[in-house]
């Protein structure tokens, strides 16, 4: 599957669809979730056409993976994760729910977010 540059995030990027933007740098663009799963829920997307962690991690270049983890680290501490806990969640094709197939990277908190995950039987 190759990148769809018609994908939200995608057009979030390039400001043919609003965002409530938290965070920007040359290389990344922080933003609250629409659908927020917790009182504090933002999502942190590299600017380059990157489609899953897998994507980014082999074809990103160094300086963007340093500004985009710098990024989830800031953005965290924006949104007051640091003192009581945030959760970082990406994820990675069919079996993990992947709706949007551009890499990004969920960060949570302001609540108690549980136990990480309950494998469902059947």
């Amino acid at each position: 599957m190759g990148y769809d540059s018609q994908n939200i995030f995608a057009k979030i990027i390039r400001n043919e669809v609003p965002c409530d933007k938290v965070y920007e740098n040359d290389h990344v663009l922080a933003f609250r979730d629409i659908n927020p799963q917790a009182p504090n829920h933002v999502l942190v997307i590299p600017k380059g056409s990157y489609i899953s962690m897998e994507d980014f991690s082999e074809n990103g270049s160094d300086l963007e993976i340093t500004e985009f983890w710098r990024a989830v680290g800031q953005v965290a501490r924006m949104i007051g994760g640091v003192s009581d806990g945030y959760r970082i969640l990406a994820n990675h094709g069919r079996d993990a729910h992947q709706e949007v197939f551009h890499f990004h990277v969920h960060i949570f908190s302001g609540c108690d977010l549980g136990h990480m995950i309950k494998i469902q039987n059947g």
